[in-house]
């Protein structure tokens, strides 16, 4: 009976002390595998390092980490911004496009160095074109064959060719922004109504820095005007035609010759004159009785003078002033005669701006700022007439064109 009771009692202490054992395992710590850190993007690496561009800044920073060390110049991804690029145009003397000329029948002179041909184009791509509309006074008589040429010009674009409508009389109005759509372009173009007053050079003004400057590509400006600015104030003749030397673009004026149809019986206007006063009822009241003063000008001519347009000699600088602007900007001005003569003028503008030749090159001499640099393009080829810009003026981060 002892040996039975002892025997009970050391296999509850046994018991016990496996109960307890098992308890302190299960209390235990257990051992957590730290995560493996990614792969070392030491910068006393060269070779974890990514390539650097020139100006970029930095997006995130990191407040506790120390300055990384300079770039090497073997690591730096460089842009070169001194390339030379201007579309070329060359046609027959019959005014058709010459296709099929290679980078090797083309020479390039830089203030009569010849320069090596660095980049080529010939391929076809689309464009972007503004129509600047003249709906002022002068244009009354010829608003609905503007409207009606502006829509010829729609119909020869292609699906991937854009348009923008501008028109503009005293004030600039932007009609339609980039768009195929000729249903779109047709309303706009009708939409452009007869005003008061000819801000031509502000539209110019106005085309170039707010809408050619951003355009990618190809692009142009047929602007359809007798050229003749009575009140623009901010932009001049001079002004313009420097802006033109420094824009990317092509500018086509079709002339119309309002001249005959501006003159009255006693040679004075026959469209409702601009004042140059407020504009209130009262006085509207007192020029009609004959009492106001009404008085036409403010333009901005070479002169510095301002001009109503009225007489031939003004006409004159108008057509100045748009052959300059053609010549400038390497595209053609074209007489509003007939229609016939437009629907072939529109046809070869649409296929110059479609297939013109890309010419580019990197001048030996960078030059400075601002500094202007005549260029000449000639085609090994006889009978031949080569368009483009004949100069061009450096800038601080891009070269800027200029045609004189």
């Amino acid at each position: 009976m002892k040996k039975f009771v002892t025997v009970l009692v050391c296999l509850c202490f046994l018991g016990i002390s496996v109960l307890a054992q098992s308890s302190g395992r299960e209390k235990r710590p257990r051992i957590v595998t730290a995560p493996v850190p990614p792969p070392s993007t030491d910068s006393s690496n060269p070779n974890n390092r990514p390539p650097v561009l020139i100006g970029d800044k930095k997006t995130t920073q990191t407040s506790n980490t120390a300055e990384e060390p300079p770039v090497e110049d073997d690591e730096v991804i460089r842009i070169e911004t001194n390339l030379v690029t201007f579309p070329v145009s060359v046609l027959d003397r019959n005014g058709r496009f010459i296709s099929g000329l290679q980078k090797q029948d083309f020479q390039i002179f830089e203030n009569g160095v010849e320069q090596k041909i660095d980049s080529f184009g010939s391929v076809e791509v689309p464009f972007t074109v503004i129509l600047l509309l003249d709906v002022s006074p002068s244009t009354q008589y010829k608003i609905d064959e503007i409207q009606d040429a502006a829509i010829t010009f729609v119909n020869q674009l292609r699906r991937d060719d854009k348009v923008i409508v501008i028109s503009f009389d005293e004030r600039v109005r932007v009609l339609s922004s980039a768009t195929n759509n000729r249903y779109v372009l047709r309303d706009a173009i009708r939409q452009a109504a007869f005003g008061d007053g000819t801000s031509l050079y502000e539209a110019v003004d106005l085309v170039i820095n707010q809408q050619l400057r951003s355009i990618e590509g190809r692009k142009a400006v047929v602007l359809f005007t007798d050229g003749v600015d009575t009140t623009s104030r901010r932009a001049t003749y001079q002004s313009t035609m420097r802006e033109t030397e420094e824009v990317d673009a092509l500018f086509y004026p079709i002339r119309y010759d309002t001249y005959a149809g501006m003159q009255g019986g006693n040679g004075g206007r026959t469209y409702p004159r601009r004042r140059t006063g407020g504009g209130t009822l009262g006085d509207l009241i007192g020029i009609i009785l004959g009492g106001g003063n009404i008085q036409i000008g403010g333009g901005n001519y070479p002169s510095g003078g301002g001009s109503a347009g009225s007489s031939r000699e003004e006409y004159e600088t108008g057509r100045r002033y748009l052959e300059e602007l053609a010549r400038n900007s390497g595209g053609r001005i074209f007489e509003a005669d007939t229609t016939y003569n437009l629907d072939a003028a529109f046809s070869g503008i649409a296929e110059e701006l479609r297939r013109q030749y890309t010419l580019g090159y990197y001048p030996e001499t960078i030059g400075q700022k601002g500094e202007r640099k005549q260029i000449r393009v000639r085609v090994k080829r006889p009978n031949l007439v080569v368009r483009a810009k004949n100069s061009y003026i450096v800038g601080e981060n891009n070269n800027k064109f200029a045609g004189k």
